[in-house]
C-alpha cells in the first residue's frame, strides 16, 4: 500500500479538499465507508495567522478524522510557512500546499495555480515551509500539469515539479489539465502515466476526472500513480471509496450494488447531524442543501427527492424529506451519465473541483 512520507494509507485513494463541500462532516461520512485519506479545503493562509475566529473556522479534526492533510493557500513563503506551522502543531498528518488552484480570484493574487508561472516564488514557498515544519510532518503539494499549453509552461511544471521532492517534500498530487483550462475538456491522463514513467520512485498522486469507483480504479492502472485523488465524483457519493476498494481487491467484478434507500438515509442522517455539530443549523442546512442534492442521484426518483432537497433550510426540513423519500427500504440506482455534468458544472469554481 501506498505511503504520504512515514503516513501509511490502506487503499490508494483519497477524498480531495473542495470549497464549500468537505469539511469534516463530510470527510467522516468518507471514512465509514472505506475513505483511508482525506484532505481539508484550502485555507488561506493570512486567515489563519489572523487568529479568533479566522483560526478556529480553519481548524476542525478530531480523533477519527486520521490520517488527514491540512492544505493551505497563499503567495508569500514566511506566512505560508507559518501558517504550515500551525496545522502540524494541531495535529494534521500532512501538510499540502496548493499550487493549483485556477479560479480568478485566487490566482491573479499570486496564489494557487499561479505558481505555475512563478517558479522562483514556488520555490521560495517550498525551501521555507519545508524548513519550519517538523521533520515527522511530511509536506506535499497540489499541482496542475501546466499553468498553459506552451512549451514554458511544461518547461516550468517539470521545474516546480522536481523542486517539490528537491526541498523534501514527500508527494506530489497533479491534476491533468492546465491551470488555463480549468475543467473544461477531457484530462490528460497520457500526462500522468509519462510522467510516472519518467519519475518511477516519487509518490505521484492523480487527478481528473474521477467520478466513480471505476474512474478510479482505471487510472491507477492507466497511469501508475500512487494513489487517486477523487473530488467531484466523493460530493454525495460516500460510498465511492468502498466500492473502489472492491473493485481493486477483486478485478474478476464487473457490477457494483448501488447504495440501498436505507443506506442512503443512515449517510444523509450521519452528515446532516455532523455538519450541525460544525456549523450550526442555520448553517449547516444551507451547506447541506446542495450536498442533498448530490445524494439524490442514487434514489429511483431522483428528480422529486432534488426538487424537496432544493427546499431544505432546516433539520427539520432535512428529516422531512428524509422521512418522505428514505423510510421504505428499496434498491437504489446508479445515476446516469449525465448526472456526472451536473456535478461538473456545480463546482467549477471550486479550487479542487478536479
Amino acid at each position: 500500500m501506498p505511503s504520504i512520507g512515514p503516513v501509511q494509507l490502506s487503499a490508494p485513494f483519497c477524498q480531495a479538499g473542495l470549497a464549500g463541500y468537505s469539511d469534516r462532516a463530510m470527510r467522516s461520512v468518507a471514512r465509514a465507508r472505506g475513505c483511508p485519506y482525506a484532505v481539508t479545503e484550502a485555507m488561506l493562509d493570512v486567515i489563519m495567522l489572523s487568529g479568533g475566529q479566522g483560526l478556529k473556522k480553519s481548524i476542525d479534526i478530531d480523533d477519527g478524522d486520521h490520517p488527514v492533510a491540512g492544505q493551505i493557500i497563499g503567495s508569500e513563503p514566511d506566512q505560508m510557512a507559518k501558517a504550515a506551522l500551525i496545522m502540524a502543531q494541531h495535529g494534521y498528518d500532512v501538510i499540502d500546499l496548493n499550487f493549483a488552484c485556477p479560479v480568478k480570484k485566487i490566482k491573479n493574487r499570486a496564489r494557487g495555480g499561479h505558481m505555475l508561472m512563478d517558479v522562483p516564488r514556488a520555490k521560495a514557498i517550498l525551501r521555507t515551509v519545508r524548513d519550519t515544519v517538523p521533520a515527522n510532518v511530511p509536506t506535499t503539494v497540489s499541482l496542475r500539469r501546466a499553468y498553459n499549453e506552451t512549451a514554458q509552461a511544461e518547461q516550468d511544471f517539470y521545474e516546480v515539479f522536481e523542486a517539490c521532492f528537491a526541498s523534501g517534500c514527500a508527494a506530489v498530487r497533479v491534476h491533468a489539465r492546465t491551470v488555463e483550462q480549468k475543467y473544461l475538456g477531457p484530462s490528460r491522463w497520457p500526462f500522468l502515466k509519462k510522467l510516472k514513467e519518467q519519475y518511477p520512485d516519487r509518490t505521484i498522486l492523480g487527478s481528473g476526472d474521477i467520478f466513480t469507483a471505476h474512474d478510479a480504479v482505471r487510472m491507477l492502472r492507466e497511469t501508475g500513480v500512487d494513489v487517486v485523488w477523487i473530488a467531484r465524483g466523493a460530493i454525495g457519493n460516500p460510498w465511492i471509496f468502498k466500492h473502489a476498494r472492491k473493485l481493486l481487491d477483486h478485478p474478476e467484478i464487473q457490477t457494483l450494488t448501488p447504495p440501498s434507500i436505507h443506506e442512503q438515509r443512515h449517510a444523509l442522517q450521519e452528515h446532516f447531524a455532523i455538519a450541525m455539530q460544525i456549523h450550526g443549523e442555520q448553517l449547516a442546512g444551507r451547506r447541506m442543501r446542495k450536498m442533498g442534492i448530490k445524494y439524490s442521484r442514487f434514489h429511483p426518483q431522483a428528480q422529486d427527492v432534488k426538487r424537496e432537497f432544493v427546499d431544505v433550510h432546516s433539520l427539520r426540513d432535512w428529516t422531512n424529506v428524509l422521512n418522505k423519500w428514505y423510510a421504505t427500504e428499496a434498491p437504489g440506482v446508479w445515476p446516469p451519465d449525465a448526472a456526472a455534468d451536473e456535478v461538473n458544472a456545480g463546482d467549477l469554481q471550486s479550487c479542487d473541483a478536479g
